[in-house]
């Protein structure tokens, strides 16, 4: 990949690299990285960002493809006192390709698991699929009651795709976040929204809201309490 490039005086755009002077660099925005993956805050250094912009960014996995989904915004003390990894470059028209190219395998692998956790009646439920952008390992996300001998399926998935297979046992909680749907609200759910991680949630935090201790008003639609 092409390193991060560097520019002097007012701000301008060339190609799909849109840059500025040091007096709006080291605005933060938001973004989410991967299909699954947690919304981060990441350093816009010399690029301008916008809500919906596609760009790389650097993961302890490599290489990811991330979605900005915030606007850019000036960081809090707390925020300047660490340092945010910058984001790596613009997304480009290749990239875009792989992403796509992900896409369409993470759907064949996934009906192709399917297909097979039925033939041999696994006592596992297939939530879905993520490629990482550089290729290099699938990881496929179930939720079963307790172990499940998933090494026959990662033998098929290996001969039919060539590529390293991770199987990932999740919770409710990340299956609902996955899935998505909508809340009692009527809108989105919160952890498919906004959320980036799960705190634990007890029942003592309901009784200090004064809330009903109805178990079908104060749970969400993983069966746990409300985030």
């Amino acid at each position: 990949p092409n390193p991060l490039p560097h520019f002097g005086g007012e701000g301008r755009v060339r190609g799909n690299l849109r840059c500025v002077d040091k007096l709006v660099m080291n605005k933060i925005v938001d973004i989410l990285i991967g299909k699954y993956g947690k919304i981060q805050s990441f350093d816009s250094g010399h690029f301008v960002l916008q809500k919906g912009d596609k760009v790389l960014v650097e993961t302890e996995q490599g290489p990811a493809f991330g979605v900005v989904c915030s606007e850019p915004k000036v960081p809090k003390e707390e925020v300047k006192e660490r340092s945010l990894q910058q984001v790596f470059r613009m997304a480009n028209e290749e990239d875009m390709e792989r992403q796509r190219k992900n896409c369409k395998q993470e759907r064949d692998v996934y009906d192709f698991c399917y297909m097979k956790i039925k033939e041999r009646a696994m006592p596992m439920s297939l939530v879905g699929v993520e490629c990482l952008f550089d290729g290099s390992k699938t990881i496929v996300y179930f939720t079963a009651d307790g172990r499940v001998d998933f090494r026959e399926l990662v033998k098929d998935l290996v001969q039919k795709f060539h590529t390293r297979i991770e199987m990932r046992q999740i919770g409710v909680r990340h299956q609902a976040k996955m899935v998505g749907g909508l809340g009692a609200c009527g809108r989105q759910l919160c952890c498919t929204s906004f959320l980036s991680g799960f705190e634990p949630v007890s029942i003592k935090m309901a009784k200090e809201q004064n809330l009903s201790l109805n178990p079908s008003k104060i749970s969400g639609m993983c069966g746990r309490l409300m985030c």
